[in-house]
């Protein structure tokens, strides 16, 4: 059972290990960028939700690393089964912010036409299985592309991430039985920020860690520092390696902290002690990947703040764009259904067309979450 927190990067930035992961000096500035991009989004994105024009958002403050890094260590067609606090998969993958800002206004441009709450997402281009509320639900599904990826022997790996409230769903469970049984190319990504919600890890489980339950399953579990963004690649990529190689799936536990609420409905501050989130904020994940660039001479303090600035602005820039877009029609009610509109529903749609084909929005109505 794992005991030993799996890191390379000191809190100063210091390499503590010489096993150092090979990644260039491009890719190391690539994930800082998308660590910085991402951050930025989550921003903008909880700016936007208080200043009531769009009416929910969910960030990822505290995570980039855990989930940026991992992914990372996947090819581009290799498929991820994401939870909603992974935005950054997407901008790593391709993805433009006002694509993803699209969702969150439900607009016009929007991929799934408004049909989905803000910050879940579906691009299938980038390889990214759309996102469910449902606690859980992603690692089952994950299961299931894996093992179809072992039947197909296309040389594929999924990955699937998720919290560590998730841990106690069926789907935790089931998923990880059948992808231990079936030796499927699966890697399993607990990011424990170490509160779901409100409910703290300790009533959660009475494991040692969430990857000592990887034995139960006969799979191996490593517990990883998930504020260390080398730490996670290579834990990752060990893992994908493997699995890509035929030797099935690995639970990784990326140990890090929600410096935010879980979402724009919630205020940490009424179950979680102000200390605890002083304690972890000095152990910002990105600030620390920023120590390591800094000793290596890949950037300067000049640099670092351009880099920002740089992000601010592309994500100012997005939601400018998407703001002004307009509502998905009332056509698009009753498009990708039916192959042929049954009589009742055209006839339906017709009615709102008569009526004008806008939508009524109520701007001061309450969002459900």
């Amino acid at each position: 059972m794992p005991e030993q927190l799996l890191s390379v990067l000191g809190t100063d930035g210091a390499v503590k290990k010489k096993d150092r992961p090979e990644l260039s000096d491009q890719d190391l500035l690539l994930l800082h960028g998308t660590m910085v991009r991402t951050r930025k989004l989550d921003e903008r994105g909880m700016l936007l939700q208080r200043q009531g024009r769009i009416g929910f958002y969910l960030p990822a403050f505290g995570e980039e690393a855990a989930h940026i890094g991992s992914a990372f260590a996947a090819e581009q067609d290799d498929v991820i089964a994401q939870s909603y606090r992974q935005p950054g998969i997407a901008l790593l993958r391709g993805v433009s912010a006002e694509t993803m800002l699209d969702n969150c206004f439900g607009n016009a441009e929007d991929i799934v036409k408004g049909r989905q709450m803000p910050v879940h997402y579906s691009f299938k281009d980038a390889g990214m299985i759309s996102i469910s509320s449902p606690i859980g639900t992603q690692i089952v599904q994950g299961a299931g592309i894996a093992h179809a990826m072992k039947i197909k022997r296309d040389g594929r790996v999924c990955i699937t991430f998720f919290g560590d409230g998730a841990t106690s769903s069926n789907d935790f469970h089931c998923g990880l039985n059948f992808t231990g049984v079936s030796d499927a190319p699966c890697i399993f990504a607990c990011i424990n920020n170490q509160w779901a919600i409100s409910v703290p890890i300790a009533k959660q489980t009475a494991s040692r860690s969430m990857a000592s339950k990887a034995a139960a399953y006969g799979m191996p579990g490593y517990l990883v520092d998930g504020n260390d963004v080398l730490a996670v690649y290579e834990a990752t990529r060990q893992a994908v390696e493997r699995a890509r190689s035929g030797f099935g799936p690995t639970l990784l536990e990326f140990l890090t902290f929600r410096m935010g609420p879980h979402s724009s409905s919630d205020d940490p501050s009424r179950y979680r002690p102000a200390e605890l989130e002083s304690e972890w904020e000095a152990k910002d994940p990105i600030e620390r990947f920023e120590a390591f660039l800094l000793r290596e001479g890949l950037l300067d303090e000049d640099a670092v703040k351009a880099i920002h600035a740089e992000a601010e602005a592309e994500m100012s820039k997005a939601a400018k764009a998407s703001m002004v877009k307009p509502a998905p029609s009332i056509d698009s009610m009753f498009d990708d259904v039916y192959a042929e509109l049954p009589a009742h529903l055209a006839e339906q749609r017709e009615q709102l067309r008569s009526e004008g084909g806008d939508h009524a929005v109520d701007a001061d109505a309450a969002f459900p979450l």
